[in-house]
């Protein structure tokens, strides 16, 4: 069973160039109780991280103009945004690319395409290990 008590009020951003996963996914976290913004490339993802203050981002790497990779390192050097949960959400399944993402401060890595199950799993665990370490954002 899912782990169901940290939803409400939690806010994800979901970054992806892709206009049916922004879709998809902002319908389907709503209906859990998560607050969901979305931006479609890399630029925007920034902004809003600094605006909205999410409590999740799940990042697409392949992106025009900006990538996920260098979404992931400035929010990273920024303080507002350093210590913001990051999963990188993305089509690239190469064991290189996990150990990179993770490396370069991720907290998970979800393949796509994702059982929607495993999705809201992972979501879940990254929210209660977030709470067991005290961090709010």
């Amino acid at each position: 069973m899912l782990y169901d008590g940290g939803a409400m009020g939690k806010r994800i951003l979901v970054v992806d160039d892709e206009e049916d996963i922004l879709h998809f996914l902002e319908l389907v976290l709503g209906d859990k109780g998560y607050e969901v913004t979305t931006a479609a490339n890399g630029h925007e993802a920034l902004a809003r991280a600094q605006a909205d203050g999410p409590d999740l981002i799940l990042l697409d790497i392949m992106m025009p103009h900006m990538d996920g990779w260098e979404v992931l390192k400035l929010l990273r050097v920024d303080e507002a945004t350093a210590n913001l949960p990051v999963a990188m959400l993305s089509a690239r399944t190469e064991a290189q690319d996990r150990v990179q993402g993770l490396q370069e401060g991720a907290v998970d890595y979800i393949c796509k395409p994702f059982a929607l199950r495993d999705l809201l799993g992972k979501i879940d665990s990254i929210f209660e290990a977030a709470g067991a370490t005290g961090r709010t954002d």
